[in-house]
């Protein structure tokens, strides 16, 4: 009977593990349910010379938000594709940034060595809180979030997005309303 209530348990822990993947991947580029209440471009972190750079100066501008790190593979694999992107639409109000969950030192780095050219914010705790807040529940890099030009989160992407899909995505929301 022991070994049939273990196994039991078991059962339980996998449809829980399971059923909390399929909710989040079900979820995959549909908007967070709650933006922070200052807003999502309402928040501020510190640049990489240790500057605030306010988010609420890309209003106006399609703003692509990429939570990422210098220790994640798959964040460093999409970063190419995302600075193609910004230097072939950010003359169409475009505007990525980048928001390391990382130290200062080590994303300027990075940064300096694969020449990124929009910008990138560093952050620990601030930056994990932010992410929750905009809907990355699994707490996993990289995650994208793309922001209207009035502030209102319009697609998110758990992981390494392919730069054809963000491409799409960005074309559609870069169009006229």
């Amino acid at each position: 009977m022991n070994a049939l209530r273990w196994a039991g348990f078991g059962l339980v822990a996998v449809l829980a593990a399971g059923g909390g993947y399929w909710l989040q991947t079900s979820r995959a580029g549909a908007a967070p349910a709650a933006a922070p209440a200052a807003g999502v471009l309402g928040v501020s972190f510190q640049d990489l010379q240790g500057q605030p750079l306010s988010l609420e100066a890309y209003r106006g501008k399609l703003v692509v938000l990429n939570f990422w790190a210098t220790w994640c593979p798959p964040c460093l694999k999409e970063m190419p594709a995302f600075v193609r992107l910004q230097q072939k639409y950010g003359d169409q109000g475009l505007q990525f940034v980048g928001i390391a969950l990382d130290t200062r030192e080590d994303v300027a780095r990075f940064v300096t060595e694969h020449r990124i050219d929009f910008p990138i914010v560093a952050g620990e705790e601030d930056v994990a809180i932010y992410m929750q807040r905009l809907g990355n529940g699994i707490g996993a890099l990289p995650f994208t979030v793309v922001v209207d030009r009035d502030g209102a989160v319009r697609h998110t992407h758990q992981g390494e997005w392919p730069e054809a899909d963000a491409e799409a995505v960005i074309q559609s929301w870069l169009a006229p309303r």
